[in-house]
């Protein structure tokens, strides 16, 4: 019985505040003083803005709005901490500067509520810079508690759930924020100042391509079809450059319908580009150049840390084959096999398990790769000349027709990067696809379909072309040192309570 007196206690104490601030808020509009009513304030200054010019408005009136964080005294003075986008400012609000009125009304506001003040900005004798309050508005009631200041909210399904008093609560979460706005800016400019092209490409698609994965499934009424919810937006793009359109990206939103952990969200950003006449070792050029100056420029180092290992971002990067990478990591070396059979024997010699795969020498390879080495990457590492199995859209090496030129950047074995030499040539292409149609008639959804259309764009003529796509979410997250892609989405997908 007491258990159950114990754990509805919260429930009943939440019930009871809400009740309270209902009651003020009627009480207010029954006095003609709805603060719902009032749709404009106008502010002259934010909190972090009066702290870094405080010499030269020592004196002066300002006026600023947002949440009260906390409130201190009694009497008559009252000490608060209002928090606005900069930060958070010092107001001090007393009965002779206001009135006996307007004081009283400012004694019944909440912690939560929100708030515009006009007043004096002036420094307290413990030498605190804030705001003497000459005029207090109330301009919105919080009818719901913040959580206790002591512990705040740190339960990271609430937080993840209710985003919005998370961002309330924890300034370290609104700057991972302001980082990935930061970091999405950098991008754009790295890119802009080198003459890309940003564009947009369709989200719905009627053929599902460009990478490797399971789609969501919607339907258009008008057209009374099934559309994709795109996994990718290279195959568009690259029509742009067969377009003429040499140098062209796109930030967006990719969707997948597979399984989430702590590195993938069913919906995430990219940006893939595309550059006419140009490689995949200029990608990794790119890839280096966006990520290295991206720590410098936004955090000041090329040192970071992310999931408890010092990543040292500084240019010059490792670049390793994977056929080097597996000779060394796993002790296989495929420049010395040729026979499909003896690669996957050897491997196997290994433990690799290849069940369920095609017994080529590039699957062998790619499946020890990915078994063994991946895991070992921990600094900035290009793996380069990936086996044509997995990379259906890839340019052949001309050094050797079982491996394109392809690489995957990782960083603490986690991918970052993927770009190519693209495929050009539509012949090959028609014969890429075809491979992933008998892929799908095997049973694998997540094998692509046929494109005619983009055969016909490449029939046209598509330039040498150096493509790559990066992961946003990855970036910020090890940029802000973040354990979970949720942490540096702002609405993560989530499981309804109910």
């Amino acid at each position: 019985m007491s258990e159950q007196k114990t754990s509805q206690q919260p429930e009943q104490d939440l019930s009871e505040q809400r009740r309270v601030r209902r009651e003020k808020l009627a009480a207010l509009q029954a006095a003609g003083q709805d603060p719902f009513q009032i749709t404009k304030y106008v502010v002259t200054h934010r909190s972090a803005e009066i702290k870094e010019n405080f010499e030269a408005l020592e004196g002066q009136t300002a006026s600023v709005a947002g949440r009260i964080m906390s409130k201190r005294g009694m009497g008559k003075a009252v000490f608060c901490d209002l928090q606005d986008v900069k930060g958070r400012i010092q107001l001090y609000v007393r009965v002779d500067e206001l009135g006996e009125e307007e004081f009283a009304k400012f004694k019944k506001t909440d912690i939560g509520d929100i708030v515009g003040v006009e007043g004096e900005v002036f420094k307290t004798k413990r030498g605190e810079i804030s705001v003497k309050a000459h005029k207090v508005t109330l301009l919105s009631k919080s009818l719901l508690p913040l959580p206790e200041k002591f512990h705040g909210l740190t339960d990271k399904e609430t937080r993840y759930r209710q985003r919005y008093v998370d961002l309330i609560m924890n300034e370290d979460v609104r700057r991972t924020f302001q980082i990935r706005t930061a970091f999405i800016k950098h991008v754009r400019k790295y890119l802009d100042d080198r003459d890309y092209l940003e564009v947009e490409t369709p989200i719905l698609n009627t053929i599902q391509g460009g990478a490797t994965a399971r789609p969501f499934v919607t339907h258009h009424n008008t057209l009374g079809l099934d559309m994709y919810l795109r996994i990718a937006t290279e195959l568009h793009l690259k029509r742009l450059t067969v377009g003429g359109f040499e140098r062209v990206y796109e930030i967006g939103r990719i969707f997948r319908n597979e399984g989430m952990d702590p590195k993938h969200n069913p919906e995430f950003t990219t940006i893939e580009l595309y550059e006419a006449y140009a490689d995949f070792h200029d990608m990794m050029d790119i890839a280096e150049g966006i990520l290295s100056s991206a720590a410098k420029d936004i955090l000041g180092s090329y040192q970071v840390q992310w999931l408890g290992v010092d990543i040292d971002l500084t240019p010059g990067w490792k670049r390793l084959t994977m056929t080097d990478a597996v000779k060394e990591y796993v002790g296989v070396d495929f420049d010395a096999i040729s026979d499909d059979e003896e690669a996957c024997r050897a491997v196997e010699a290994k433990g690799i398990d290849l069940e369920g795969c095609e017994r080529t020498w590039g699957t062998a390879l790619y499946e020890a790769f990915d078994q063994r080495v991946e895991e070992k990457l921990i600094q900035p590492t290009f793996i380069t000349m990936y086996p044509v199995e997995v990379s259906p859209l890839t340019k052949r090496s001309p050094k050797d027709p079982r491996l394109t030129e392809r690489f995957e950047l990782f960083v603490n074995h986690a991918e970052f990067a993927n770009a190519f030499s693209e495929l050009n040539d539509p012949i090959d292409q028609r014969g890429r696809f075809e491979h992933e149609l008998a892929l799908r008639d095997m049973g694998n959804d997540e094998a692509g379909m046929m494109d005619e259309d983009y055969i016909t764009a490449m029939e046209y003529g598509l330039p040498p072309t150096g493509g790559m796509g990066i992961g946003i979410d990855r970036a910020v997250m090890l940029l802000t040192n973040a354990d979970s892609i949720r942490d540096v989405l702002l609405f993560p997908t989530m499981k309804p309570l109910d």
